[in-house]
């Protein structure tokens, strides 16, 4: 078996194979969907991890097939697509654990689960996409198979949430779709290639080549959430905490931001896209939706609101690193990616469980819950910091890497919106945790389901803990072989500023 071929396959099918079959399995076969859950998460986080190794050590992995004349569907693995798929793995399987203790005795489990690997699906193919049109193909599917996750519910607000999210993606994707369409007829390949693809086109191509970027990062903007194509978000929490987590942490919105990345470095290039002018206004956008998040987060007293607005801001860092012309913001925007994804669904997964516990919803309602729930608001309170950008959280290392990247890069402005940011997260989270840890509790807590004399159920408690762990991690091992930052310099070295 040529494994250089069938490994990217393996890894898509590790989750698309489980969720067919869920989707035929009966309400009351609880069993053999958990174990089909948990087999493809498991065989998933495998596979990427062999994937890890070989693309260290220097292996290629690539699967090809004919699509159209001239243009495949491209899988391939490297060592930037291994971030974000090692992301999702190990989220994957956290979030399928807490998704199976959360969904305890609800009903259309099976097409939730089905649906679910259909999404992690698509955003495994948007990670291992080799080109623009696999890229789109994914990311299109990704925004399909998510829609019947945020209207599970079948409330009315969760149907007006849906139509939402439908007509801001779906808008989206048709932007995405011209411009990838109008560069193929410009350069007659869609290949994600280190330093882009575009530096030996002619001068007089650059006024479409800068109408192209901008329609290419609108429609990837949508789903990350830039200022002001970010409305369908906060709508979307009325999803269950699971979904939520995996939008903020895992799926949509970090698809759309690893699209950014994308095109900025491996279709136009980052010395090419500085050149034609497109940086900077990227730049500027995405200091605006960092700011403007956090504002808008002061005003929330429902959480996972608070929480949606939080992310905002938190995930245009990663637009703000990858947009400024260097290798030490770069760094910092990236490896963004991960820290961001462990730190929010943290907070998610502990927003679920406030709710699943207590019937805790709004952030009046905390009083001294961290008393009552210890675990998991000590899981919460690591998140929140990071948020913030408290060393030696994960958050700290990003934001310190951008910082140096505006100081290495001449762009000095954007020190002050790092530190404004940093306040803002500071007001909007610090007055949470006071509640939670120093105000006096209730008389009595509610019980929205019996979980005897314990804080919560394992399957609710034990995910928060690990990822608050994780983010606690990769901020105080930081300079570790194995970390994050650690594999996003080697990125940086091989695929965005090679000599």
């Amino acid at each position: 078996m040529n494994w250089s071929v069938w490994l990217p396959l393996m890894v898509v099918a590790s989750a698309l194979l489980p969720g067919l079959i869920i989707f035929c399995l009966p309400e009351e076969k609880v069993y053999w969907r958990t174990v089909l859950n948990l087999a493809g998460a498991f065989s998933k986080l495998l596979l990427t991890g062999w994937m890890l190794w070989g693309v260290y050590h220097g292996y290629q992995y690539e699967a090809r097939i004919v699509f159209l004349p001239n243009l495949d569907l491209v899988l391939r693995a490297d060592s930037l697509s291994l971030l974000f798929i090692a992301l999702s793995s190990l989220l994957w399987l956290l979030t399928t654990i807490y998704a199976i203790g959360y969904l305890e005795g609800s009903p259309h489990r099976s097409r939730f689960f089905g649906f679910f690997s259909l999404c992690v699906t698509s955003t495994s193919g948007v990670a291992l996409s080799g080109n623009l049109i696999t890229f789109l193909l994914f990311y299109e599917l990704l925004t399909l198979v998510t829609y019947p996750l945020v209207v599970h519910r079948g409330t009315e607000a969760a149907r007006q949430a849906g139509q939402a999210y439908l007509i801001y993606t779906m808008s989206g994707g048709a932007l995405l779709l011209l411009g990838t369409a109008w560069l193929y007829t410009l350069t007659g390949t869609l290949e994600f290639k280190p330093l882009g693809i575009l530096h030996t086109l002619d001068e007089e191509n650059h006024p479409a080549l800068i109408i192209i970027f901008a329609l290419l990062i609108a429609g990837l903007g949508v789903k990350a959430a830039l200022v002001p194509l970010h409305g369908w978000l906060p709508q979307a929490m009325i999803a269950p905490a699971p979904v939520s987590a995996l939008l903020h942490a895992v799926a949509v919105v970090k698809a759309g931001a690893f699209g950014i990345v994308r095109v900025v470095y491996d279709v136009f290039g980052i010395d090419f896209a500085a050149g034609l002018g497109v940086t900077e206004p990227l730049a500027c956008l995405a200091a605006i939706t960092i700011l403007y998040g956090s504002l808008r987060a002061l005003t929330q007293d429902n959480l996972k609101r608070r929480l949606a607005f939080s992310t905002v801001s938190q995930v245009s860092y990663i637009t703000l690193g990858v947009a400024i012309a260097g290798p030490l913001a770069s760094i910092g925007g990236v490896v963004h990616l991960v820290h961001q994804g462990l730190m929010k669904i943290t907070l998610f997964f502990c927003a679920g469980n406030l709710a699943e516990t207590l019937g805790i919803h709004k952030v009046r309602e905390m009083n001294g819950v961290g008393r009552r729930m210890p675990w998991t608001m000590t899981a919460f309170t690591i998140g929140a910091f990071g948020m913030i950008g408290a060393p030696p959280i994960a958050g700290f290392v990003s934001k310190w890497y951008l910082g140096l990247g505006a100081l290495e890069t001449g762009e000095y402005w954007m020190i002050p919106v790092l530190v404004g940011s940093g306040l803002l997260n500071a007001v909007y989270f610090l007055p949470v945790l006071h509640r939670a840890w120093f105000r006096d509790p209730p008389d009595n807590w509610p019980k929205v389901r019996n979980f005897g004399n314990k804080e919560t159920a394992w399957a609710l408690l034990l995910p928060p803990v690990i990822t608050a762990t994780l983010a606690l991690l990769a901020g105080v091992m930081a300079s570790a072989w194995f970390s994050p930052l650690e594999w996003v310099k080697l990125i940086a070295q091989r695929e965005f500023y090679r000599p």
